[in-house]
Formats: structure tokens, C-alpha cells, sequence
């Protein structure tokens, strides 16, 4: 059976961080805050973005998460998806991946439409077999009803699939459907926080990618 490769998008092959914070800015200025431009929100990125919108509002005392959520995506839509960057040997493993014979998706939080124009703009949509990320309505905001999403929409089997992320809830997220799910070192996630997940394995950077996720398709990795 073909395996699959599931890759989040940011903090694993993209950083996204400038494009995020400038809409995060620009989402609590729009509810009438004026917000420290030099906020860290690093720790956030990967999280449902109602879950950021909530830690970002709660030192103004304000619960208007949905607001904020509607006046990011508008800023994010316009302008602040162009702010991404992909991580160095990130197009060359894609490559080797796609070479390999497998099958690659994205399972992102991200909207699936801001993704699919990210992958556009950086022209690496040609390497995947579906793109895939929240949607309205908010039923695939997480990451394991995303994930059981994606396995179901393109008849993927979780034993021959493999989640690749830089957060604690990609790592998860892919327990929870069955599936191994493998830390990328380079991304917002620490080291601490994909162990203490249980990822089944860890990659230092993105030219050794491809090289580890081929041995662990191939059985050649055990649990870390």
C-alpha cells in the first residue's frame, strides 16, 4: 500500500510569524485596542485561531473572539498570508518525498483556502495530492477531527500515514486517528513539548526531512 504523508504547514514548512503578528495587530485594532507591537506570539502559532484570538483579548478583559477571529482572517486574506517565508531545503525534500512515490497532504489549522494560496504563491502546490485546513463553521478548527477528516476524504489507511508537525497538537492529533505523528525541531514547538506528546520521532532540520520520513515509512524507525 502507497503511504501518506500528512505535513502541517506553519512552523514545518513555512514561517509564517511576520504575516500572523501583523494580523493579529491588526484584528485587536480593529476591536479598539491598541496592541504592543512587539508582543511574542511565537508560543501560540499552530493553535486554533480562536484559541490565539482568547490569550490575545484576555489582558484587555474582552471576549469578542469571534469578532477578532473575522477581522484577522479579512487582514490575513488581504495582505498577511504573503508574509511567509519557507524554511531552507524545504522545496528540495518535498521534492524527494514526491520523487519517492508517496502520497502527500497538507492537514493544516490554517484555512484551506489561505493555504492552498500559500502553497500557490510559493509553487510547492504541484507537490501535493490534496490540500486540506479548517473550514467555516469551525468542525475541523482541531487537529484530530482534521486529521480523521482528511484519512476518510481521500480513503487514506492511518497504519500507512504519518503526521508531520512542529506542535504538540500534531503530534496528537495523529495518536488520535491511529496514525504516527513525527516533531519537526525547527518550527514554534520545543523539543520538551513534541517528547512530552509522545512524537514517535524527532527531526533536527528540514534538508534531513525527507530522509526520515522515507525511513520511517520504510520501518525503520521505532518509537522515540
Amino acid at each position: 500500500m502507497t503511504c501518506s504523508i500528512l505535513l502541517d504547514l506553519d512552523g514545518t514548512l513555512i514561517d509564517s510569524y511576520p504575516g500572523i503578528l501583523a494580523s493579529c495587530l491588526a484584528a485587536l485594532r480593529a476591536l479598539g485596542h491598541e496592541p504592543d507591537e512587539t508582543v511574542d506570539i511565537r508560543g501560540t502559532i499552530g493553535f486554533p485561531l480562536e484559541d490565539v484570538m482568547q490569550i490575545l483579548l484576555q489582558s484587555y478583559g474582552d471576549d469578542r473572539v469571534g469578532e477578532a477571529v473575522a477581522a484577522y482572517r479579512q487582514h490575513y486574506g488581504e495582505s498577511g498570508l504573503l508574509g511567509s517565508v519557507p524554511y531552507p531545503g524545504i522545496g528540495k525534500s518535498l521534492e524527494e518525498m514526491k520523487q519517492s512515490g508517496l502520497r502527500i497532504y497538507l492537514a493544516t489549522s490554517k484555512r484551506a483556502i489561505f493555504a492552498s494560496r500559500i502553497l500557490d504563491h510559493l509553487k510547492f502546490a504541484t507537490y501535493f495530492d490534496g490540500i486540506d485546513g479548517s473550514v467555516p463553521g469551525g468542525e475541523l478548527d482541531h487537529k484530530p477531527e482534521l486529521l480523521a477528516h482528511i484519512l476518510s476524504k481521500h480513503s487514506l489507511s492511518p497504519s500507512h500515514s504519518l503526521m508531520v508537525g512542529d506542535r504538540r497538537h500534531d503530534i496528537s492529533g495523529a495518536h488520535a486517528v491511529g496514525m504516527r505523528g513525527l516533531g519537526v525541531l525547527w518550527g514554534y514547538g520545543t523539543r520538551d513539548e513534541l517528547e512530552t506528546a509522545g512524537a514517535d520521532q524527532l527531526v533536527d532540520s528540514p534538508a534531513d526531512l525527507a530522509r526520515t520520513v522515507l525511513s520511517m515509512v520504510n520501518g525503520k524507525e521505532s518509537r522515540g
